[in-house]
């Protein structure tokens, strides 16, 4: 390597410290769990075209992918001669921004030597902004909540108090709100700083030559990991649960010398319930899951985006217009990895994992309207659960673990002191790991209940009751996810809004990961550790994988 290019690299190196550092920001500063505890973020570093650069570690594929592609937007909406030091524009249009109104997305333009240099960026998941709030029974957009086309949210240092008051007004926790846009400010000016100051120590006024050595770095070593696959088409089919009836989602992957394609015609249309997905997120979560398995070394940013097209017909679901409801266009867009993947373990079998609980178990919960109208606790609080990961191609599956989202589970502590709930059981669930030669990982079993004496409501979004995951390769699917009030209450299906009784106890269980290989291929050793553990029931061992016990 040439002493310019290790100068670059050294450069490139402190800009991922940078970022990360950024990122870190965002979550100290937060008001909300599922950002503060969770991690739903995403932080980057943009050059002047708009181009990402660097990503923090800490985040979720559908943040950080699609604000890749939304800094781009806001970069051409928005004149570079018109900015100034201090400007920060703001959009949650989730068709520019991260699927769905919730997500706030930031960009802010860096000065250096009195000149636009770049721009950095952050996305974080804002708990309620009105409407009928996070869940799927909304009509359309309008129903969900606050709009906020591309707009300034700081002029030149100075915060647009009116936008601000706009979104309290209409937040049913307005200084939740309050508290983690300011976070998300912050965490841009931490970035704008340490970027600007980055730049000084190394003598550069300019991102270019840098940004040129990192794009075109990253997206050769992509094309040579591209090369390297079978050249074809492979077709896969995932079946999901949907909400008025099961959905099939289609996917197509062409593999060509230098580039990835992917194609969801043929998936079911529209829903009438906010399960929708914008394209862009769609894109973020099969892109991610993509280059997981191809140049996984690679960092994320334009350069390594660039070789992978995901196409979709018009107002399908997984490519839903504007007015279309979205709310919970995670639920199906998390579960496109398990869609890719079908394709993929075609073309190289033995570097893809089985099918995994993918969609988080997302729970958001609220006061019962009757509470806001006669004086009664108010909250709005969202829950994020996991479920297991498929096993590997030479390993277990990961329990409890969030694959493809990244978001950390919600801590128990942490729930209980912010909101009248209260946790009576949570462990992992025995059994629910996929059997295989390698076994998927477990889902779990978790208890709770209003700690007043009030109702409270859940809004449920989840996938995996009906369609479990599948093994790979002889592994066995799975156990599904399951949600019911009371040990002896009926079945609550994946979707719908669900009125909890002041003590009575939400019991959901969520899915496990589907098994790679037959299991009676299982190493004794294996079935005997997770006997010891309490994974696996001695039932399960003798019947399934033929253990003498």
């Amino acid at each position: 390597m040439s002493n310019a290019n290790t100068r670059l690299q050294v450069m490139w190196n402190r800009l991922l410290a940078v970022v990360e550092e950024q990122g870190q920001a965002l979550i100290r500063a937060a008001f909300s769990p599922i950002v503060r505890e969770c991690g739903d973020i995403s932080a980057g570093i943009f050059d002047v075209q708009g181009r990402m650069l660097a990503q923090a570690v800490t985040g979720t594929p559908g943040h950080i992918n699609t604000m890749a592609e939304a800094v781009k937007t806001l970069r051409d909406r928005f004149e570079l001669r018109d900015m100034k030091p201090g400007d920060i524009f703001l959009t949650n249009d989730p068709w520019i921004a991260s699927g769905h109104l919730n997500d706030f997305l930031l960009m802010m333009p860096v000065f250096h030597k009195g000149a636009v240099i770049g721009f950095t960026s952050c996305t974080s998941h804002l708990v309620d902004l009105g409407g009928q709030g996070m869940g799927p029974e909304g009509a359309d957009i309008f129903d969900e909540g606050l709009l906020i086309p591309p707009c300034k949210l700081m002029d030149q240092g100075e915060i647009n108090a009116l936008l601000l008051e706009i979104v309290k007004a209409n937040s049913r926790e307005p200084i939740a709100n309050e508290g983690d846009i300011y976070a998300l400010i912050a965490c841009c000016e931490a970035g704008a700083a340490r970027l600007a100051g980055m730049m000084e120590e190394f003598g550069i006024d300019a991102l270019d030559e840098l940004a040129n050595y990192i794009i075109d770095t990253s997206y050769r070593g992509t094309v040579d990991a591209i090369s390297e696959l079978p050249k074809g088409t492979w077709q896969s089919v995932l079946k999901v649960d949907g909400y008025e009836e099961e959905i099939d989602l289609h996917a197509a992957l062409t593999i060509t010398d230098a580039q990835v394609l992917l194609d969801f015609t043929g998936t079911s249309g529209l829903s009438n319930k906010g399960i929708n997905v914008p394209l862009n997120y769609a894109t973020a979560y099969s892109v991610f899951a993509l280059r997981c398995i191809i140049g996984p070394d690679i960092p994320n940013n334009a350069g390594s985006l660039a070789p992978f097209l995901v196409t979709a017909p018009s107002d399908c679901i997984l490519n839903a217009q504007a007015p279309a409801p979205v709310a919970m266009r995670h639920t199906l867009g998390q579960m496109t990895p398990d869609l890719v993947y079908g394709c993929l373990s075609q073309a190289v079998p033995d570097a893809v994992p089985a099918e995994g609980a993918s969609c988080m178990y997302d729970l958001p919960l609220r006061h019962v309207a009757e509470a806001a109208l006669s004086g009664g606790e108010q909250f709005a609080l969202e829950l994020v659960f996991n479920g297991g990961t498929g096993a590997r191609p030479a390993i277990d599956g990961l329990s409890a673990t969030a694959f493809p989202s990244g978001v950390w589970g919600s801590q128990i502590e942490t729930t209980e002191a912010v909101a009248p709930v209260l946790f009576s059981r949570r462990e992992l669930k025995q059994d629910s790991g996929g059997a295989g030669k390698f076994r998927g990982g477990l889902g779990q079993h978790i208890e709770l209940r209003s700690s007043i004496e009030e109702d409270f409501m859940v809004f449920l979004s989840v996938e995996r009751v009906l369609n479990p995951a599948r093994g790979r390769h002889g592994g066995q699917a799975g156990a599904a996810g399951r949600i019911r009030i009371g040990h002896d209450g009926e079945d609550l299906p994946s979707k719908g809004e669900v009125r909890v009784k002041a003590g009575k106890t939400l019991i959901f269980e969520t899915p496990g990961g589907g098994g790679f290989g037959p299991p009676h291929e299982r190493c004794v050793e294996r079935v005997q550790r997770d006997l010891d553990d309490g994974l696996v029931s001695p039932k399960a061992a003798r019947e399934i994988y033929g253990a003498k016990l």
